[in-house]
């Protein structure tokens, strides 16, 4: 687009870097810097403990990549491993880590066959992609503000056997209460993934925005809009701002292929809304036109909402044809 000049694939944005294992079987690991608020820390080192598994993925021409907020990932390895080997998709991120990079429990997936690509932060927040093809440009933080310290943001690209996809894994600001500063972070982040997400769209690639963007779109996917008014989640400022990056050209995946209303991804832990199917969705997936073009399926995993030790959060996913 225009004189643009683009960065050679696989040339780290900044110093932050991850280089895949060699088919040989001898994990080869690449590690950089994340420069978080000035003070800069050790980046993501990652390696593929099942290289032969990795070969075998690639036969396949479709891509399955997935969405989950864990919760806290290390009370949730179990489950998420679990939930890994039924569901076995090609690339997932993650949400809510709440932990350091080092902390990341990183050997359970790697066994899986899974690239570890983490920003993580102690107690709040933190992101991760898994990806059982190499992870190439891996950019940590989300353009738009030096002072941001949460880490909330983290995107990479996936090689598919008919092309490549740029993935990113967002949490998104919850935003309560509205009328605080915590409202209008919410509302500035999502102005900068609107930023974001158009500058990904010049480079004609499918990419696929996902994660917890703590965004209600529209009345259908909440069991009650009253109950929500007064909350961040479903104001309409939140909801213009989602609507403002899919004017962009980006497709709900889920509303894609799924009509029917009522379809949640959220339950609290709180007043026995599983048990009572009070629900919201605020998990999604967000593909530019070029996967759009590619989108087979896409589902939740709700059934996984339901197990021991559970997030309130469940899985979303979809396959592609890349």
């Amino acid at each position: 687009m225009g004189d643009k000049k683009k960065r050679p694939r696989g040339e780290p944005r900044g110093r932050f870097f991850l280089i895949e294992a060699r088919k040989t079987g001898e994990p080869r690991v690449g590690q950089g810097e994340v420069s978080m608020g000035g003070n800069r820390k050790k980046g993501i080192s990652a390696n593929a403990r099942n290289p032969s598994r990795m070969e075998c993925i690639f036969e396949n021409d479709t891509m399955k990549i997935a969405t989950w907020n864990v919760n806290s990932i290390r009370i949730r390895v179990e489950a998420a491993v679990a939930w890994l080997k039924e569901a076995n998709p090609d690339v997932v991120c993650l949400q809510e880590l709440k932990c350091q990079d080092d902390q990341f429990p990183r050997e359970p997936f790697e066994a899986l066959g899974y690239n570890c690509a983490v920003h993580g932060q102690k107690t709040y927040n933190g992101v991760a992609i898994l990806s059982r093809r190499p992870l190439e440009d891996i950019t940590p933080r989300l353009p738009g503000d030096d002072s941001d310290e949460h880490a909330r943001y983290i995107e990479a690209v996936v090689p598919g056997d008919k092309g490549t996809l740029r993935v990113a894994s967002i949490y998104l600001p919850n935003g309560n209460p509205i009328g605080t500063e915590k409202f209008t972070y919410k509302l500035a982040w999502l102005e900068r993934l609107t930023k974001r997400a158009k500058t990904l769209l010049e480079d004609e690639e499918p990419v696929a925005l996902m994660g917890d963007f703590n965004v209600i779109p529209q009345p259908e996917d909440c069991y009650d809009p009253k109950a929500w008014m007064k909350d961040a989640l479903f104001q309409p400022e939140s909801r213009a701002a989602l609507r403002k990056i899919e004017y962009l050209g980006y497709t709900d995946a889920f509303r894609a292929c799924d009509a029917q209303p009522n379809q949640y991804t959220f339950w609290d832990y709180q007043a026995g809304a599983w048990q009572k199917d009070h629900g919201i969705r605020i998990d999604h997936i967000l593909l530019s036109p070029q996967a759009a073009d590619r989108l087979k399926r896409c589902a939740i995993d709700k059934q996984v909402r339901g197990r021991e030790k559970p997030s309130d959060h469940v899985p979303i996913w979809c396959e592609l044809e890349i």
